[in-house]
């Protein structure tokens, strides 16, 4: 375990494994430890980092081994370790499933990284250069659902819901009703950026409203240390900050790369990565006027990487 790793128990048989700073790809994963059997949320985006995860968690599993995995959503980061829990049924929504078989494969990371042009170049360096990309193998979930499922963790309850589109289009949360712990997946950052993958943002706040009616005493975000309701209140209050500052640009006229330029995100520009401002505003965009494409991988990344750099000098 890298010396700033934790594995926190956060109530009876609930553990989170968190990494910080919960920036690109650092993402955290849960641990639910039951009379023999153990349920774990997600794994991490290399190899040598989930196997690190394993090994840390290896003391609670040992007499409770990892019988399910439950994948929270279709981002790399939460799945690309996969293959290192052997023996487990890998449980995700048809949605999430889906985003696994299409997404990005470890050559695609390989390739992104050899981009030279300096800009891009040096930004998704920044973000994805720390990680191994050798001898992962995308492996995908064994068991699908649609909305709701119930995983039995060596007689700890745990309840999977689907609660998107969102921030991907199958954002899953793991709600422990009896200990009061949600796994969020990524609709939650604490500290950091939210991106809005898939949207639309009605669907990110419904999701936030549904974490806050749930009364957890614990929320366990997919980046970033732990947090209880304000975590979930802040995301709502950034998705609504942003939402309606992209809707008076695009009214106005404004391009989406100008309006992500021109938004002046105030205490919000404090939260890592801020730069993500710039999909979120793309993605606002292609709400406000479906004829509008998606823009490309490099497009959209490069975009990010002239906010940053323009945010650093």
């Amino acid at each position: 375990m890298c010396s700033s790793d934790l594995l926190v128990e956060v109530a009876d048989g609930a553990f989170a494994y968190l990494q910080p700073d919960g920036g690109w790809c650092l993402s955290n994963a849960g641990l639910v430890r039951g009379s023999g059997a153990s349920l774990l949320v997600d794994t991490l985006t290399d190899l040598p980092s989930t196997a690190t995860m394993l090994d840390t968690m290896r003391p609670l599993t040992s007499d409770a081994p990892i019988r399910t995995l439950a994948i929270t959503h279709g981002n790399l980061d939460h799945y690309f370790g996969n293959q290192l829990v052997e023996g487990a049924e890998i449980v995700a929504s048809t949605a999430t499933a889906h985003e696994m078989a299409t997404g990005p494969t470890p050559q695609t990371m390989a390739t992104m990284l050899a981009i030279e042009e300096p800009t891009l170049g040096g930004y998704l360096r920044h973000a994805f250069g720390r990680f191994d990309w050798d001898g992962i193998t995308v492996t995908l979930p064994t068991r699908t659902f649609e909305q709701a499922t119930t995983i039995d963790a060596g007689g700890r309850r745990a309840e999977l819901l689907v609660v998107g589109p969102a921030h991907t289009g199958g954002d899953t949360i793991c709600h422990l009703p009896e200990q009061r712990v949600a796994y969020t997946g990524d609709l939650l950052f604490v500290f950091g950026t939210p991106i809005v993958w898939a949207g639309p943002y009605a669907g990110w706040t419904r999701a936030c409203d549904l974490l806050l009616s749930l009364d957890c005493d614990v929320y366990v975000p997919g980046h970033g240390p732990l947090t209880d309701r304000r975590g979930v209140e802040g995301i709502k209050a950034y998705l609504e900050f942003v939402h309606t500052e992209a809707r008076a640009r695009f009214d106005a006229g404004m391009t989406a790369r100008d309006a992500a330029f021109d938004i002046d995100l105030g205490p919000y520009a404090e939260w890592g990565d801020s730069e993500r401002l710039a999909i979120n505003v793309v993605s606002a965009y292609r709400e406000f006027d479906p004829s509008l494409a998606m823009p490309d991988f490099t497009e959209l990344f490069g975009l990010m990487a002239r906010l940053a750099a323009r945010d650093r000098s």
